[in-house]
């Protein structure tokens, strides 16, 4: 046997020529199968990844052999596959294509109405902000907000109609919420 000098070991840049070759080579194909086997690109897609980490630290010699280097990475590929399904099938999951890329509710425009909503009652006076508080956010009536602000009850109806036609007309204007 034979000592190894630092010469006969392979450089890094060699490995992730031989990694970049790997992948150019066979990714697709891997792909291709997992996706096949799987019905699910998203995990094929890190069943590939996982495949690739794991030669990597063999392509020197993956490339040397005289065997094949895309039956190796299929062979991890399928047995990674079935590892995947058999810890999902312990869970009592399954991998389906009911599972698979449902829609998720996009609450994007009512979180951008909440925000440009507060930035206009912002540029309000509190009393007016207080008057359709009570008569829109808590349901109450003219009379009972005017009792419980101890105001007449004119004045929540005259605060409200102005509450309402500032509102409209900063709405209007398109101007963006304060920060």
């Amino acid at each position: 046997m034979t000592p190894t000098t630092s010469a006969d070991l392979p450089t890094a840049a060699h490995r992730n020529q031989l990694l970049h070759t790997m992948m150019s080579d066979h990714a697709k194909a891997l792909l291709a199968y997992a996706d096949k086997l799987l019905n699910d690109r998203h995990t094929a897609e890190d069943i590939v990844q996982e495949t690739l980490i794991r030669a990597w630290p063999h392509a020197e010699r993956l490339y040397s052999t005289e065997g094949s280097v895309r039956g190796w990475l299929l062979t991890v590929t399928r047995n990674l596959v079935v590892d995947r399904m058999r810890s999902a099938v312990a869970r009592h999951e399954t991998i389906g294509a009911e599972d698979r890329d449902l829609p998720l509710p996009d609450h994007s425009g009512a979180v951008l109405a909440s925000v440009e909503a507060t930035g206009l009652l912002r540029r309000l006076s509190h009393e007016h902000r207080e008057v359709l508080l009570h008569t829109y956010l808590c349901g109450r009536t003219v009379q009972e907000t005017a009792r419980i602000l101890g105001i007449p009850a004119g004045t929540v109806k005259s605060r409200r109609h102005y509450a309402l036609n500032i509102l409209r007309a900063e709405a209007g204007k398109g101007l963006t919420p304060e920060r």
